[in-house]
């Protein structure tokens, strides 16, 4: 079993999940400054070999295949800054989509073909995904910078009536992604469908929502709000909200990842499969920096109308088919999952960053 990517916060979940299970695992990871530190200690179990390596760089793969022939890859590494990749283009369309093709070209030079693919691409794929208006769904632009600029935070229907977001369900909602990040990991998606297909190979696609857990690293900017709001509330400092405060997401706890991603490794696919992972709850970042502060102590989170270019306003989705085909179901509340995170925050000494590192 090859992880690529997999000494970062998913893959070292999955990692110790496989090892437990008795997979001989390895891993390939460039150990990114950004996501690892300077000093932060890889926290994969003994039993695993680490490659350090950079998906992008042909070499780096050939130095892994010559000594692991993996029957199954899970392909993890990816740069994942929604924001960061307005700025950053390049390099996420190198790491998420010539790390990708590098991977599948190196898997040719050794004539080796996986039993099974199992990609980990992203809920940003949908953008704004489909909403409701009038009984009908329909798929709104992109949000403009001038749009949030005005404070319109919230798609309307086709004659400006009021609408609302509908959660996605793979193979039925379009995917339309409005920012860079996403595009990246929807080409990722293509790719490995035409080398699977082509390789008469089986490809699993997990589109994760917002993952967040103990395990996650602190001193990265661009790791996701709710680490983000959990290190400054432990500092009793305020939370703020952007836009309105009714930005929708599904927040899934880190085991409930590890534990999906454990499933389709074991219930190998004999066609191709495309799920959705998530906790199959919508929740208002209003009220997950609300949950955040209480339990801190913190003071009560404020809303300022701030935005983020390449954002979506909404993001959540069914886990009814990923719960009938691998026979997985969300086990973690989020509730219980911020109790965990802040537990685990506790007993690590990172210091914490201004939000400008």
């Amino acid at each position: 079993m090859l992880l690529t990517g997999g000494a970062g916060f998913i893959g070292c979940a999955l990692a110790r999940r496989l090892v437990q299970a008795g997979y001989d695992v390895a891993v390939m990871d460039v150990l990114h400054p950004q996501v690892h530190g300077t000093s932060r200690a890889v926290d994969l179990p003994p039993r695993v070999r680490l490659f350090t390596g950079d998906v992008t760089h042909g070499p780096d793969w050939d130095a892994v295949l010559r000594l692991f022939r993996p029957d199954q890859v899970v392909h993890l590494a990816a740069e994942t800054g929604t924001a960061q990749s307005l700025a950053q283009a390049t390099r996420h369309g190198s790491v998420n989509v010539v790390g990708t093709t590098a991977l599948l070209d190196a898997l040719s030079r050794f004539d080796l073909v996986p039993e099974q693919i199992v990609l980990t691409s992203s809920r940003a794929v949908y953008g704004e995904g489909a909403w409701r208006s009038g009984g009908h769904h329909f798929y709104p632009q992109p949000r403009s910078h001038a749009q949030l600029l005005a404070g319109v935070w919230d798609a309307q229907g086709p004659n400006g009536e009021p609408a609302e977001p509908v959660p996605s369900r793979a193979g039925e909602t379009e995917p339309r992604p409005t920012n860079i990040y996403g595009a990246t990991k929807l080409a990722q998606e293509h790719i490995m469908t035409a080398w699977t297909a082509a390789h008469d190979t089986n490809l699993t696609t997990l589109r994760l929502q917002n993952v967040y857990g103990p395990g996650q690293s602190l001193t990265n900017s661009y790791t996701g709000i709710v680490a983000l709001f959990a290190r400054l509330a432990r500092g009793h400092q305020t939370l703020e909200v952007y836009e309105d405060g009714r930005i929708v997401r599904d927040f899934v706890y880190i085991d409930d990842v590890a534990d999906a991603l454990f499933a389709a490794i074991q219930r190998r696919a004999t066609a191709m499969r495309l799920l959705d992972i998530g906790s199959g709850s919508a929740t208002t970042i209003h009220e997950l920096a609300r949950k955040i502060a209480g339990l801190c102590d913190a003071p009560e989170p404020i809303v300022v109308p701030k935005f983020r270019d390449g954002d979506v306003r909404a993001a959540s989705c069914s886990v009814q088919p990923a719960s009938e085909v691998l026979g997985w179901c969300p086990q973690w509340t989020l509730d219980d999952g911020l109790n965990s995170l802040l537990k685990w925050i506790d007993s690590q000494d990172e210091a914490t960053p201004s939000l400008n590192d």
